[in-house]
């Protein structure tokens, strides 16, 4: 099990995490678990509907065969508690007597209404910090609203600046709302344990999803507090005042796209020469690149179509003939900012994550290869920080955790 941590030495070694079911609590689990809290993924009979969720790999047991699972569970433990009958609301509450933490997403109100809410979750435990993961908070008039990744996109103002500007907004490919939020409530958990050793003292931390987002979009709110004005999309091209004159910022290449700035003035001033020299010696040189005193050029003042032809036209045909690591390669050496728009399998492959050992490789039973998956956001000398084994099987550690409780065989 390749990049795999030894049990133990971890920011928050020593603590216990309980982390009840559910998409939205995965990566504040992951998170905790990664800093070295055990944490305790508590799942109903048959599983997290959380395995479910796609990528699936194919030829594998449906409960563990979801890629997103295995990438968000790593070094966490599994175990099997039905939470809609008494017995198993029970012995959660003994559970929770031996945690620290408890992380949650149901909706809000939920717990309370199952016994299970922070107040009773303190009598078992009163240090315990409780972060909960909310769309929108536990009060407001949106408490009770449920919410996708879609409608907390749209409400928080990014999906209006994404896309093209001829175009109507554009949804994110890889839903990401919950990924802030889970972020946000790892932190929150972090800062209330600190603040309980310090103290003593308990707490619970609410995360509103659509806050999350909404600090994302913290330029777009500005550009209005400060100015009064909207932030509009850009799409794939740059427009630049005082003309209007548009610029590509995504710019095909032989097996893709490559991301380039086309600079003007000083900003352009290595850049811009360097690649008309480089576009010069392959024989696809611009004669009015070549003749362009570049510190003194001004896109914004250059009519359309004289960048167009001039500069734009060019320089797509000389990237069209080049693949995204020749013109990555040679714009490294040559002081050219050109940098390949990578895909999954180009992100696996940067040189640079492997450099600092970012991907981990870690054998699962259901899987007949080793998986290879995110390491930890962190890099520290000690190693407080790291991946710690890969995601549970369904109920793994039934034994192990409910056995001391008195459940018999540990289910």
């Amino acid at each position: 099990m390749e990049g795999a941590a030894p049990v133990g030495a971890g920011f928050l070694s020593g603590y216990r995490v309980l982390e009840l079911t559910g998409q939205e609590s995965l990566f504040a689990g992951k998170l905790l678990a990664d800093m070295g809290a055990e944490v305790i993924k508590v799942e109903p009979p048959g599983g997290d509907p959380a395995r479910l969720l796609g990528p699936m790999a194919p030829g594998v047991d449906p409960v563990e065969a979801s890629l997103l699972w295995q990438a968000m569970n790593t070094g966490k433990k599994s175990v099997i508690l039905d939470l809609e009958t008494y017995k198993g609301r029970d012995l959660f509450l003994e559970l929770a007597a031996t945690a620290d933490v408890v992380v949650e997403a149901y909706p809000p109100g939920c717990l309370e209404d199952m016994g299970l809410g922070y107040r009773e979750l303190r009598r078992a435990r009163p240090d315990l910090v409780m972060a909960s993961i909310t769309a929108f908070g536990e009060d407001g008039p949106y408490r009770d609203f449920v919410a996708s990744d879609l409608v907390i996109w749209a409400l928080s103002g990014l999906i209006y600046i994404c896309g093209d500007t001829d175009r109507p907004p554009v949804r994110i490919s890889l839903p990401q709302s919950w990924l802030h939020a889970g972020a946000d409530a790892a932190t929150g958990a972090a800062m209330a344990l600190f603040h309980r050793g310090r103290t003593g003292q308990g707490q619970r931390v609410v995360v509103s999803a659509l806050k999350a987002l909404e600090r994302v979009a913290y330029a777009a709110h500005i550009l209005w507090d400060a100015r009064g004005r909207v932030l509009k999309r850009q799409g794939s091209a740059l427009r630049i005042p005082p003309m209007g004159t548009t610029t590509p910022l995504i710019w095909p290449c032989a097996d893709g796209f490559v991301a380039f700035y086309l600079f003007g003035g000083q900003m352009g001033a290595v850049s811009n020469p360097a690649l008309t020299k480089w576009m010069d010696d392959e024989g696809m040189g611009s004669e009015y690149m070549k003749a362009m005193d570049w510190p003194k050029f001004s896109i914004g003042h250059t009519p359309q179509q004289e960048v167009d032809q001039g500069v734009v036209e060019p320089v797509a045909a000389f990237f069209k003939k080049h693949t995204q690591r020749q013109l990555w390669d040679e714009g490294v050496r040559r002081r050219v900012m050109v940098y390949p728009v990578n895909d999954a399998s180009g992100v696996l492959a940067e040189a640079q994550l492997k450099e600092r050992g970012f991907w981990v490789r870690l054998a699962h039973p259901a899987f007949e290869q080793e998986l290879t998956l995110p390491g930890p956001f962190v890099k520290t000398d000690e190693g407080l920080c790291l991946v710690r084994g890969a995601a549970p099987t369904l109920g793994q550690h039934n034994q192990e955790i409910l056995a001391p409780l008195g459940l018999e065989g540990g289910r």
